[in-house]
């Protein structure tokens, strides 16, 4: 009796320990993968001169070494960065495992490093001035062929071959380190992020937005889409978001138009311009204290003689910042446009213009912004 509680105790022992090492297993598998998917975020040194980057839980995963203006306010994957090594300024890309690819060869547009997208980043290469990109893990997903290319959007990227700089300004040159130029001639293709071609001849136009891919046997009907033919015989069709705009507000919004109406196609809060400075209101209070001057400002535009126009843009991070505006921008704080424009509406009077300001939501086009300068609003 004694022998088989002994043993029965020893299995006992052996089976608690057995599963305690199973737990700590899962425990320190399912730490490691928390910490890989973790966005870290970045913070200055005491002289706010250096960058370095600290989890979610404040640990410094990287003390503060890198120059300010190259690095990504979020770590996510992969980041381009610059620090000063052996009294020299190197720069490279870094992915979340430390591996440094891409020596001196970040892609630099308009003063400013690339910033991820999708997971993926791009690189220039020194000696052909030719782009490519990366994956998260540091991998050359698409070679160093391309004139230039676009971010990662849906999972798809317009590149440019064969192309040719013009710069803006007269006497400009790459010499100058001037970047403002744009790519003309050349074609333009739609790819994947395994470098497979989708589309050859893209007329790619930024109002495009790629994340309303639809896929079918023929052209679109839908007058807000552009549709073009694949290489595997299929059309694909994206919306056009300043057609989209236009005719929301023709369709939609202008279709009896009552202050109910406008308060439920208004953001939260609506930034406005005062006599004495920009102010923020509850967008039920604005639009009721206002709504006779906002209804006819905006059926002005119906007017054939309304001299007006509708332009396109990104949220300024300055004036909408926050928790709840973080999905609007990327890990390098700038505006995503191409999935969530801001569509003015500009319309002009004899010494003054009103602005209108939409910002295109997960939930449809929202009144963001006003500016009334013929009129008065409180």
């Amino acid at each position: 009796m004694n022998i088989l509680a002994d043993k029965f105790a020893k299995n006992t022992t052996n089976i608690m320990k057995h599963i305690i090492l199973t737990l700590l297993w899962i425990t320190v598998s399912v730490t490691l993968f928390g910490q890989s998917n973790d966005t870290w975020i970045a913070f200055w040194n005491k002289d706010t001169t250096l960058i370095g980057y600290k989890d979610k839980y404040n640990v410094i995963k990287i003390e503060p070494k890198f120059i300010g203006f190259s690095s990504a306010s979020k770590f996510e994957n992969i980041i381009a960065v610059a620090e000063e090594i052996n009294g020299e300024w190197s720069s490279y890309y870094l992915t979340k495992a430390g591996k440094k690819v891409g020596k001196d060869s970040l892609h630099i547009f308009d003063n400013g490093f690339d910033c991820e997208s999708e997971g993926f980043i791009r690189f220039r290469d020194p000696k052909t001035d030719k782009t490519g990109m990366f994956n998260k893990n540091g991998d050359i997903v698409i070679p160093a062929e391309y004139n230039d290319l676009t971010r990662v959007r849906n999972g798809m990227i317009i590149g440019i071959k064969d192309a040719k700089k013009t710069y803006w300004h007269e006497g400009e040159d790459e010499h100058s380190g001037c970047n403002h130029f744009s790519w003309t001639e050349g074609t333009e293709v739609l790819m994947d992020t395994l470098n497979n071609i989708l589309i050859d001849n893209f007329t790619y136009d930024n109002n495009l937005n790629l994340f309303t891919l639809k896929k079918a046997d023929a052209p679109s009907p839908d007058s807000t889409r552009i549709s073009f033919l694949a290489k595997d015989g299929s059309y694909y069709s994206f919306i056009d978001v300043e057609k989209e705009f236009e005719q929301w507000l023709k369709n939609d919004l202008f279709i009896d138009l009552t202050s109910e109406k406008l308060i439920h196609h208004s953001y939260d809060t609506i930034t406005w311009e005062a006599p004495t400075g920009w102010k923020k209101t509850d967008r039920q209070k604005f639009v009721t204290n206002n709504f006779s001057t906002l209804k006819n400002g905006l059926l002005e535009i119906l007017n054939p003689k309304c001299d007006f126009f509708i332009s396109r843009d990104g949220l300024n991070p300055y004036t909408y910042n926050g928790e709840e505006f973080e999905k609007y921008y990327d890990n390098c704080g700038e505006a995503k446009d191409w999935i969530y424009p801001v569509m003015n509406i500009v319309v002009s009077h004899a010494s003054s213009q009103n602005h209108y300001a939409f910002l295109r939501t997960d939930d449809g086009y929202k009144l963001i912004s006003v500016v009334i300068r013929n009129g008065k609003i409180k």
